[in-house]
């Protein structure tokens, strides 16, 4: 507190908590990941996954995220790999979608005052 009151950023570093990641070895959630890891160090789901374990503990315990995009980002992309979705899956087909600018026959009478 004093170094709030004489704005002195030296000692204001103990004021900041220290983020600490504690790992069970034993869990299954990170032997799996240990196997995973060990048969491709360059896996991108695996890289994600970590990220997402760290950064979910990091909101569970009250701090915030630097990069709350980047997490979102992540959850879509678990998401789209456990319901097995690729990239060329997520385009829209446009037979299914109304055409609404030509649309006037059910308009009522407030959409025709002009």
């Amino acid at each position: 507190m004093k170094a709030q009151a004489l704005r002195n950023n030296s000692q204001g570093s103990f004021m900041v908590s220290k983020k600490t990641f504690e790992i069970n070895p034993e869990h299954p959630i990170i032997a799996e990941l240990r196997k995973k890891v060990e048969k491709d160090k360059s896996d991108k789901t695996v890289k994600d996954l970590v990220w997402l374990l760290y950064e979910s503990a990091l909101l569970t315990s009250g701090f915030s995220l630097d990069d709350p995009t980047g997490f979102a980002g992540r959850i879509h992309r678990m998401v789209k790999l456990g319901l097995s979705i690729t990239e060329d899956e997520i385009t829209l087909d446009t037979n299914d979608v109304p055409d609404l600018e030509n649309d006037t026959e059910d308009a009522g009478e407030m959409e025709k005052v002009d």
